[in-house]
Formats: structure tokens, C-alpha cells, sequence
């Protein structure tokens, strides 16, 4: 979908954008058996994640329940994701009882998972990322399962290396980046004891105008404040983007789990885009440090060969997030914190 106008973008047309279903997820959603459920739809990625099959399911003319359930510790957000189309359950996934509880579903999309302040509640942060995927793994051991996990596995690389690919060995930095290879343990094991078809989509970044690696650079240039150029490259890709590849890959679920690199096509200069938002706001960035000769990246060549090349250029997202900017137009204000190397986040 093109927007015609990007100095109009606003909320709902960026809804729409994000959870713009293409041909070949419509297609998937006309062969899929079964209802749907998020589990952690709250949040930056699911609802326009869930959107986005309610509107291939629209499009087929096909009728499956998609459930979304969150703990909805604010009920504005419960009640956007309903008027999405989405049927939402409240309650707490460390419940057990709860957990159990949940209908049963062909289709599980696995979101749950803590990361902002991860260092000060260690204990939470396994219990979350490492617990509850094994809890989930045996409670919905008859489904599909797409969970989400994160490149932050991987060691850094230099830069010229193109990235980590999923078979290079994972080596988890710090306490947050363990507890997501556990994650991923927890669900290999589920898979392999269970026979469940199951898919790990190891995430590097997803963006768009309200969240993300570009606005954290965008909003220090905007301020006039330093950008830290010490992890001085990255990966991103359009949310929508990871949108269609994350609903896509219920297709490659399989037994052991199959891991898939979600990610953008380039590596990204932090030094290179911000001097782009500096275009764009009529500002000289100011930069503290210099790049170091690794970084966080991944190869997505996998993904690109199973799902296709992302469509979404990360340069029009820059110019769709510097616009966004300048028109104060509301972020999440929840910073990333891609310049870690420490794995302290």
C-alpha cells in the first residue's frame, strides 16, 4: 500500500500501513486450518501483528476466531486491539491456571517476553523468558508455534561479515540475551519431545515512526543531543516488513524448530542516518565515540528466499519517522538501547 501523501501520516493511516496483508500471506491465510492466538499481543509489535490476519482472513472471506491475551495492564490498549476486530482475554500467562485455561488453537503466536529493565529484575526477566516458553511449549504442544525471539543471541561480528546466519552457534551476552536463548531451548525442547511444529524468528529491528532504532537516533539529533557511535552499525526492517514474514512463517514451522533471522537488507550506518534526520530537521548531529570494529547484525538471506525481499525501503522509513517528528506526533518512548555491548539492558 502506498500512502499518498506522507506529510498526512497520522495514527490510523499507519495502522493501516503496518497491517497491510500482501498476496501471498492472503494466499496462506486461504489454505490455514485453525484459529489464532497471540499470546503477548500488548504492545509494539501485536496488534498490528493480529490486524494483519484479521484482515487476510477478511480478504479470503474465511471466519477464524483471533485471540489476543495480554495482561492489559492498561485497558485503553485492551480495548483498541477489540476495536481492531480482535477478541482479547485478560489475565497473567505465569498463571498456570490461566494458562491452562486458554481455548485450544491450531495456530500459536508466542509475543510474551521482558526486556526494559531486565537488569533489575533479573529473576522476572527469566521467569518470563525462559519459564513461561516451556509452560506454553506443553500447553499448546498439538499447535503450530511462531514465537519471537531476538538477534541478541549472536555474538557481535565485524562489520564486513554480513551478519550472523542461523547456524552460526549462539553466544548470549549478558543475563536478558541468556534468558532469550532459554527461550529458544525451552521451545526446541517442546518441539522435539512433543513433535510440535515450531518456529524461532530471531528479530533484528523492527521500526517504524513510533518505535525503534531509527527514532532513538532521530530523537537525539532532533534534541541536540550526542549520538553514541560505539555499536555504530545495525540492521532494521519496516514493521510491516517482519509483519508478513512473522505471520508467514506458520508455513515453516517443522520439528526440530526452525530458526529464521528477521532483518533488513543493508547494514545501517548510526553515523550515516542520523546525518539523514539531521537533513531533515535542519541540524548538524552531534556524535560521541567511535564505531568499533563488530556490531549486533544478521543475515536474513534465509527469510528473503522463503518470504521475498522486504518492500518497505528503510530510507522512506526514515523519511516517514522524520516527518512523524516534526510533527510531534506521539512515540512510545521506550529507547531500544541498541548501543549496548555489555547484554546489561
Amino acid at each position: 500500500m502506498k500512502m499518498e501523501k506522507d506529510s498526512m501520516l497520522d495514527e490510523s493511516s499507519l495502522e493501516i500501513l503496518l497491517s497491510q496483508p500482501d498476496d501471498s500471506t492472503v494466499e496462506m491465510f486461504k489454505q490455514l486450518e485453525g484459529d489464532i492466538i497471540f499470546l503477548g499481543i500488548g504492545g509494539k509489535i501485536g496488534p498490528s501483528l493480529a490486524h494483519m490476519a484479521k484482515r487476510a482472513c477478511e480478504l479470503t472471506g474465511v471466519t477464524k476466531r483471533i485471540i489476543g491475551v495480554s495482561r492489559f495492564s492498561d485497558p485503553n490498549e485492551q480495548t483498541y486491539i477489540e476495536s481492531l476486530g480482535i477478541e482479547t482475554i485478560k489475565g497473567d500467562l505465569l498463571d498456570e491456571d490461566f494458562l491452562n485455561s486458554l481455548p485450544d488453537v491450531k495456530n500459536v503466536f508466542f509475543l510474551a517476553g521482558m526486556k526494559f529493565g531486565s537488569e533489575t529484575n533479573l529473576s522476572l526477566t527469566w521467569a518470563m523468558n525462559a519459564l513461561l516458553p516451556g509452560m506454553v511449549a506443553k500447553r499448546y504442544q498439538n499447535s503450530k508455534i511462531v514465537a519471537y525471539s531476538t538477534g541478541c543471541v549472536y555474538p557481535m561480528v565485524p562489520i564486513a561479515s554480513g551478519g550472523s546466519k542461523e547456524t552460526d552457534r549462539p553466544i548470549a551476552v549478558g543475563e536478558y540475551a541468556q534468558s532469550c536463548l532459554g527461550r529458544e531451548r525451552m521451545f526446541e525442547y517442546g518441539s522435539s519431545k512433543n513433535n510440535t511444529p515450531t518456529a524461532l524468528i530471531r528479530l533484528n529491528y523492527a521500526v517504524e515512526p513510533r518505535y525503534g532504532v531509527l527514532v532513538d537516533i532521530a530523537t537525539k539529533v532532533k534534541n541536540n543531543e550526542p549520538v553514541d557511535l560505539e555499536m555504530g552499525y545495525f540492521n532494521a526492517i519496516w514493521q510491516g516488513d517482519a509483519n508478513t514474514m512473522v505471520l508467514r512463517s506458520l508455513e515453516q514451522t517443522s520439528v526440530p524448530a526452525n530458526i529464521i533471522n528477521v532483518t533488513g537488507e543493508e547494514t545501517l550506518s548510526v553515523r550515516a542516518v542520523a546525518e539523514e534526520f539531521g537533513k531533515h530537521f535542519g541540524i548538524r548531529p552531534q556524535f560521541m565515540g567511535v564505531e568499533s570494529d563488530t556490531a549486533l547484525l544478521n543475515n536474513a538471506t534465509k527469510s528473503f528466499e522463503l518470504f521475498g525481499e522486504p518492500k518497505i525501503a528503510i530510507k522512506k522509513v526514515i523519511e516517514w519517522t522524520a516527518n512523524w517528528m516534526k510533527m510531534e506526533k506521539k512515540t512510545l518512548d521506550k529507547p531500544t538501547h541498541f548501543e549496548v555491548r555489555d547484554g546489561k539492558y
